[in-house]
């Protein structure tokens, strides 16, 4: 099988519970995914990523791993993850596994014998602190799923043990080296049994500060985020460098990309140093803000309306990573993940008409540009979130409080939930949409997460040579060219309305154009470009005579031509 390098790679996201239920149980598994391969495959895909797969009690949906030596129950066997691993290469594609770093489930084993000993062997495997006087606790930091960073000893002795995320998820002390050789370890085990690369979780928080220093508050009582203090400290490059050099020593060519959430372009330019053995990509949160312009309904919470996305923000930094990084590793193109709404949901107040070709130019905007696209499963449909019909499903206590809210102004439930689903990630988490028939044909049982499918599914989308599906298909082929692997990039930023681009290598140029707005939009185009080739386009018109580009709404175009700019 053909080795890729980095920049080859196009990468499928799937949330496992929420592919293809293949056993009846209305959970999606592995012998589902290994049942779809070749509906990837026709995508244009050479690289599945799967959300985590290990044994878990699922508090956090996979991330809270308690076992990372099996494939939870729920999911299949070790026998299923195997032979899917051999369809995944069969088909000339590789794999890789969501890979949990920072910490554990607290039903791990480390965790239970931690708390049932304090003089165990396992207690440093954690991240310890005395409790203060008069019941206060260690520091005032907060945690990312709200509360306190420590939770107290559920053994009994007067420690508290830190947590970044859900209490139940207790952080790993990278500081000990038995941990990174056990988490090293970890990996290994994968590599053997034929993985190709891992999505590295929350990398950039195994280095902590001095637990002693509180955060500034405005109120002394105050609890407060200190990403400063647990996100992206210099040791955490240690810890991964080391974690991946043991693990390169098996498998030169792994693959790695990494979860740096909050890290701006020079940390990321640090992670993927190409002269250390780091990160060959990382996902960053930054290229996407908010309108500061959006006007939300004042008489209800903003955290259950949708968000409109800041283009012009949005833009702005796009073409700022994309020159800064070109000639130095590849960025990671994506729109949409498990820990976002779906990119058509952020636009808000586009009509559903216009949705498909909003998703078309997002497609042709955003991977053919120089980096590594990712897709999450479902958006090649234009798949906007499947409306949850149970509040509880949503798992967080503010979406109660915003259907009160909304209730109290009249407001009916089912709309309620429908913004709080185009808002919300576990929209973006519901089943993929395989046809129109029960179930969106994902399972004969009702799904693990209840919701309306939306009108996208891959039956009818593959019958339709306008579809959003076939249009990506067009998309991931030119992506595989030559000319989008390697190409150089530079960016015409006279429109704002406007996304425009040029990819050059060697003879070879090509222009893409993307209309940003639902606006027509007319664009002189340089002589040469008139006799260029038209390599993909919708909702676009070519006046040769007049030198006149006419893109309609979320209209795009790209054109080989013979000359740059």
């Amino acid at each position: 099988m053909k080795v890729l390098t980095s920049g080859e790679r196009i990468i499928y996201q799937i949330y496992p519970k929420s592919w293809q239920d293949s056993n009846h149980d209305g959970i999606g598994d592995l012998n589902g995914i290994t049942s779809r391969l070749d509906y990837l495959r026709e995508l244009g895909i050479n690289t599945l990523w799967l959300n985590p797969i290990f044994v878990s009690p699922q508090v956090d949906n996979g991330y809270d791993v308690e076992n990372y030596f099996m494939v939870d129950p729920s999911l299949g066997t070790m026998a299923d993850f195997e032979n899917l691993v051999q369809e995944v290469h069969a088909r000339g594609m590789e794999i890789i596994l969501d890979f949990v770093m920072n910490h554990t489930s607290d039903q791990h084993p480390w965790f239970k014998d931690a708390i049932s000993d304090p003089h165990s062997l396992y207690r440093d495997y954690y991240l310890w602190q005395p409790a203060p006087p008069e019941g206060q606790l260690p520091n005032n930091w907060a945690s990312f799923f709200g509360g306190s960073v420590w939770e107290k000893d559920p053994g009994g002795s007067d420690e508290y043990y830190f947590h970044l995320f859900a209490k139940e998820m207790p952080d790993l002390n990278w500081k000990n080296q038995e941990v990174r050789r056990a988490m090293s370890e970890i990996g290994q085990f994968w590599l053997e049994r034929g993985v190709d690369g891992f999505r590295l979780d929350a990398f950039i928080h195994t280095a902590k500060a001095n637990f002693d220093q509180n955060v500034f508050t405005a109120e002394p009582e105050q609890l407060e985020l200190a990403e400063e203090y647990y996100a992206n400290l210099p040791q955490a490059k240690e810890y991964l460098e080391e974690f991946i050099a043991s693990l390169r020593a098996i498998k030169p060519d792994l693959f790695i990309l990494g979860e740096a959430a909050s890290a701006d372009l020079d940390l990321a330019a640090s992670y993927t140093d190409p002269h250390r053995t780091l990160c060959d990509s990382v996902v960053t949160f930054r290229y996407f803000a908010d309108d500061p312009d959006q006007e939300f309904d004042p008489q209800l919470p903003r955290f259950g309306q949708p968000h409109q996305l800041d283009l012009r923000q949005f833009r702005q930094t796009m073409v700022h990573w994309q020159t800064v990084l070109q000639d130095w590793s590849y960025p990671t193109l994506y729109w949409s993940n498990h820990d976002l709404p779906r990119i058509l949901d952020k636009f808000v107040g586009v009509l559903p008409e216009q949705q498909p070709a909003l998703a078309k130019m997002l497609a042709a905007l955003m991977y053919l540009q120089r980096g590594i696209p990712c897709i999450y499963y479902g958006e090649e449909l234009g798949m906007t979130a499947g409306k949850l019909a149970d509040p509880a499903e949503f798992g967080e206590q503010e979406v109660e409080e915003f259907l009160q809210a909304g209730l109290k102004l009249g407001d009916a439930q089912a709309d309620l939930l429908q913004s709080l689903s185009s808002s919300h990630k576990m929209g973006a988490r519901t089943v993929m949409q395989w046809s129109d028939g029960v179930n969106a044909g994902f399972s004969e049982q009702t799904p693990w997460l209840k919701a309306q499918p939306t009108p996208a599914n891959v039956l009818l989308e593959r019958k339709d040579p306008d579809s959003v599906l076939n249009f990506y298909r067009q998309v991931l082929a030119l992506k595989k060219q030559p000319l989008f692997v390697q190409g150089s990039i530079t960016f015409d930023l006279r429109d704002p309305e406007l996304y425009v681009y040029t990819r050059k290598l060697g003879k070879q140029t090509a222009i893409v154009y993307c209309n940003l707005s639902a606006a027509t939009q007319q664009i002189d185009l340089p002589a040469a470009a008139v006799q260029g080739r038209v390599q993909l386009k919708n909702q676009a018109q070519i006046d040769a005579k007049h030198r006149k580009l006419t893109l309609k709404a979320y209209g795009t175009l790209v054109l080989e031509t013979t000359i740059v700019g």
